[in-house]
């Protein structure tokens, strides 16, 4: 037994296997994952792109720039690791480059939480209050909720690994999943874990719960405003401005609370948990600027410029 913990005992490197019971086949996934990679890639990238335009410089544009880094940072957090679980056989990871895998994803995902929360008052304000939207987000108004969004993630999620770092004596090192997440590691420790599992709860909470509250007072006030409308063409414009930000806020606080349920609660089966969870981090960083570029007519146009321009270029 004492061999046992020795070997355990503030362990250097784990080990990650990608996806339990679909070893077999998750050279095959990998393909799919990449492509979905190679997408979000250059949608996000496009979308980064065009707020440099000072035409682009409503907060609307703004806006979709920020998530935009951060699903481009989610990509690159994620990808490279599990591709190389998928196709080399990589799987031996160092445990503080596991605390940074996870401090990224979390983090990440917090700050993305927050942009939609400031994309959904930014709407509620173009929409409830028109008048008043370029005095009331104004340049320095949008740094300071992006800051705020940022420092907010990187404080609450930094807690999680500083709390890891904190365990010493593990069961095993071995972690079954594709990438490193918070309880995955958490659950490889053979010490009391409570304090950790609150811990992840809170931040969980405190992020995605009060996101996910503000979001839905920031729609109530956007439909009451909508249905105080007599034209029927400004019941449509209204809606429309709205859809794309929607969409995505579903997309992501569905599949967001799953994730973090089942890891915590639920009986899935580990294969599915950990395919949904990679999904839930991947396709939605290839599926927004997707969403967000049928929806608006400027990305749309702006699109078709650039590569026009590079087809000309070429000739």
């Amino acid at each position: 037994m004492a061999s046992v913990n020795m070997s355990y005992l503030d362990p250097t490197t784990l080990m990650l296997i990608g996806i339990p019971g679909l070893q077999n086949v998750q050279f095959w996934i990998g393909f799919s994952f990449f492509a979905i990679c190679l997408v979000a890639l250059l949608g996000n990238t496009i979308l980064l792109i065009i707020p440099t335009e000072h035409s682009l410089h409503q907060p609307m544009y703004v806006f979709l720039a920020v998530p935009a880094a951060t699903d481009l940072g989610l990509c690159v957090a994620i990808a490279p690791k599990m591709l190389a679980i998928f196709w080399f056989g990589s799987c031996s990871t160092a445990f503080d480059a596991c605390l940074a895998q996870l401090f990224f994803i979390h983090a990440l995902q917090g700050m993305e939480s927050g942009i939609l929360l400031a994309m959904a008052f930014d709407r509620s304000v173009a929409i409830c209050d028109p008048l008043r939207h370029a005095s009331i987000l104004t340049p320095s108004i949008l740094v300071t909720m992006v800051l705020v969004v940022a420092i907010r993630a990187m404080v609450l999620v930094g807690i999680l690994p500083i709390l890891i770092k904190r365990l010493h004596l593990f069961h095993s090192v071995v972690i079954a999943h594709s990438y490193c997440e918070h309880m995955a590691m958490v659950k490889l420790a053979a010490e009391d874990i409570r304090v950790n599992k609150t811990c992840g709860l809170l931040v969980g909470f405190t992020i995605l719960g009060f996101d996910m509250i503000f979001i839905f007072i920031s729609y109530i006030l956007i439909f009451q405003a909508v249905f105080h409308l007599h034209q029927k063409e400004a019941w449509l414009k209204a809606f429309n401005t709205c859809t794309a930000h929607i969409f995505v806020f579903l997309e992501f606080y569905i599949l967001a609370f799953f994730s973090f349920f089942s890891h915590r609660f639920g009986h899935v089966a580990p294969s599915t948990h950990i395919l949904l969870s990679t999904i839930y981090l991947l396709v939605p960083p290839a599926l927004n600027p997707i969403v967000y570029g049928v929806k608006n007519k400027v990305i749309r146009q702006r699109v078709a410029q650039i590569f026009l321009l590079n087809h000309h270029s070429q000739q």
